[in-house]
């Protein structure tokens, strides 16, 4: 099956305008997720859709493959999925533009997935280690069956260690929830849990993509805030594999000094 990563980019980050463009060690964040990208095995080609004309013609600057899209997208499916109808491809694969650390393996693994005939949609999962991840609202935890087919993704801890979590009661704040939660962060090691966070790449077939840019935000996607509730709520299955690879997204100016060291360690 031929596959293709498409990266979309915008400009117009709440939180940080203009981060694509941010520079990581003198190169700007979406160069440095396009040239990772293009080194997947698996993946034929790499195209960056957005609705910035800076964005666009940095693109060109580096030789890649920019594509303009409207800046009326609601989300960066719904941008892909206009670029999308105009490619024959079988797979199409979502890497973020704000994921600088994107490892090619982890785009070939996500594609990989999609060999098994029952999914429509692949992604990756990573084993909590830190527990402040768990009650971290930020943080989308997965859980999924025997054959890694995705049961539900929460914000919230998933799934309920009954057991560990009912001695007692410990209110946990966080930057933008407050979780209730019956234990005490330091009571145990979050590598004993089994408990997974969602790393955000997908891998669609290309039917799929085009029919989830069609259907209306589903009921728990508007409840979360995850966009990959309206596939698993519309019947589609997501395959997911464990990865031992840590990512980490450039949400922040702030963030663009721990993702350079993350980078330094890597050299």
């Amino acid at each position: 099956m031929s596959a293709i990563v498409v990266i979309p980019a915008r400009y117009d980050s709440t939180r940080f305008p203009g981060k694509p463009l941010a520079l990581l060690k003198g190169i700007p964040v979406i160069q440095h997720v396009y040239q990772n990208s293009l080194n997947s095995h698996l993946a034929s080609d790499v195209i960056v859709a957005t609705d910035s004309e800076a964005i666009f013609e940095k693109v060109l600057s580096f030789g890649g493959k920019p594509v303009m899209t409207s800046d009326s997208h609601m989300s960066g499916t719904d941008r892909i999925a206009e670029v999308v109808r105009s490619l024959n491809y079988d797979i199409i694969v979502n890497v973020q533009g704000d994921e600088p650390l994107i490892k090619p393996e982890m785009i070939d693994d996500t594609i990989s997935l999609l060999d098994d005939s029952r999914a429509s949609m692949g992604s990756l999962a990573k084993r909590i280690t830190d527990p402040r991840e768990i009650i971290d609202p930020n943080v989308v935890k997965v859980v999924f069956d025997k054959n890694g087919f995705a049961f539900y993704f929460s914000r919230a801890p998933i799934p309920y260690h009954r057991e560990l979590f009912s001695t007692k009661v410990q209110k946990c704040k966080s930057a933008e929830a407050e979780y209730f939660l019956p234990f005490e962060l330091q009571d145990f090691r979050a590598s004993e849990l089994l408990m997974f966070k969602h790393v955000g790449i997908y891998s669609y077939r290309r039917d799929v993509l085009l029919k989830l840019s069609e259907l209306p935000p589903a009921r728990l996607e508007l409840i979360e805030k995850l966009e990959q509730l309206r596939a698993l709520e519309n019947g589609f299955r997501i395959k997911i594999k464990e990865t031992l690879t840590e990512t980490s997204g450039v949400d922040t100016p702030e963030d663009l000094e721990r993702i350079e060291k993350c980078l330094n360690l890597s050299l």
